[in-house]
């Protein structure tokens, strides 16, 4: 409020005049502010200008390929002082090393500062290594000595041999003691030999098994071939006529046919191992005591003998033969057809009465015209006979041609 209001009123005192209105003269218009510069009138800013655009930098590029340096040449060793004993040095005051070693640049290998305290000096201060133990008196004893004494866990081991460091040759004693190191003991050549002896015994096994269950049913199965195109040429030199007389050992004379087991097997006169058995025929009884009938006669038991493993193995599945199976017997002459009667499993080899005109086991209860087939058992073994026995029920003269038996 001024005093010229009309509202103003003296504390003591009547009020005032009221102020006329043209008592003041008008403000001047507002002039706007002068701009940093003082020119008296207002200057708009310069337009916005962009800056410029963003240039990328020059790409990388890796600097030149890394060239090895020269080797790196140790320094000289630093000559050591002993330092003089420090006097007055606690624990609050600076700590003075008195030897720093420094590296080839002369910079402190450290990184320990002189201002530290000496308490943290100690504590920055790497542990010392202690140097490896060395060997103790009883290894080098034993070095010296070549190895001859040993210890319990070390027992039938050499030590290795010694080297002389790098650069230098061994020494005379060193020689020796490396020769003797590196040559093998009695021990270590003995079961070398053994070893090998176990595996040249090991491998000639195995070549004579394949010999015994290959090689020779191959070979038998060539033999029987020839031994048949002999026979069948025989007969058609002979003819159909003519009585069956003796043969010689080893002779064959006459086919056996099981349909059954699909064999076909020259006979041979005598029950020869070598000149018969092992050739893959079947081998009749027909001399001295154990002399058997032969299928022309009108009474006996006509016997033979065959292989039931290798060597062409002709009766291996006779086991398999029912009572009722055909089994035929060709001649010059004539066809024999028997039929399988009984089975032995197993019987004494010294049990030669299996064999007898009438068998006691075969279950025949008189004379009559049979057939007995013998083999080793159990299989690849000699220590038992299996005997299998047949009664002829058909003579038929080749002329007549082949038995319903083949036939079917």
């Amino acid at each position: 409020m001024t005093t010229g209001s009309p509202w103003f009123r003296p504390a003591n005192g009547p009020a005032s005049e009221p102020i006329p209105a043209d008592a003041y003269a008008p403000a001047e218009p507002h002039a706007p502010a002068e701009p940093h510069g003082g020119s008296g009138t207002y200057v708009s800013p310069e337009p916005y200008v962009s800056p410029e655009p963003y240039v990328s930098p020059e790409p990388y590029v890796s600097p030149e390929s890394y060239a090895p340096t020269e080797p790196y040449a140790s320094p000289e060793p630093y000559p050591y002082e002993e330092p003089a004993p420090h006097a007055g040095v606690t624990q609050e005051g600076p700590y003075e090393p008195p030897y720093r070693p420094r590296g080839a640049e002369g910079a402190p290998q450290s990184g320990l500062d002189r201002t530290m305290p000496l308490q943290a000096v100690e504590e920055h201060a790497e542990p010392a290594v202690a140097p490896p133990a060395g060997p103790g008196r009883a290894e080098r004893r034993r070095a010296a000595k070549g190895g001859r004494g040993r210890t319990r866990g070390s027992a039938g081991s050499s030590p290795p041999p010694p080297s002389a460091p790098e650069g230098r040759p061994l020494t005379r004693v060193e020689a020796r003691r490396a020769a003797r190191a590196a040559k093998e003991s009695v021990g270590v050549v003995a079961s070398r030999v053994v070893g090998e002896l176990f595996i040249t015994f090991g491998v000639v096994m195995l070549l004579f098994v394949t010999y015994q269950l290959w090689w020779t049913n191959v070979l038998a199965g060539q033999a029987t071939d020839r031994a048949k195109e002999q026979i069948e040429d025989t007969w058609s030199k002979g003819g159909a006529s003519g009585a069956e007389s003796a043969f010689e050992p080893g002779e064959g004379f006459a086919i056996m046919y099981i349909p059954k087991l699909d064999v076909v097997v020259p006979i041979a006169e005598g029950i020869s191992k070598t000149k018969v058995l092992d050739k893959g025929m079947v081998g009749h009884y027909g001399a001295g005591k154990l002399k058997t009938a032969m299928p022309s006669d009108k009474e006996g038991n006509f016997a033979v003998a065959g292989h039931r493993n290798t060597h062409g193995e002709p009766f291996r599945y006779i086991n398999q033969l029912k009572p009722g199976d055909p089994i035929v017997v060709e001649t010059r002459n004539a066809y024999y057809t028997y039929e399988m009667a009984s089975i032995l499993p197993q019987t004494s080899p010294s049990n030669v009465s299996v064999i007898d005109p009438v068998p006691k086991q075969s279950g025949f209860k008189g004379p009559g015209r049979y057939i007995t087939l013998t083999t080793c058992t159990p299989e690849f073994t000699s220590t038992y006979r299996m005997i299998v026995w047949g009664k002829l029920v058909e003579e038929r003269p080749r002329s007549e041609g082949k038995p319903q038996a083949l036939v079917g």
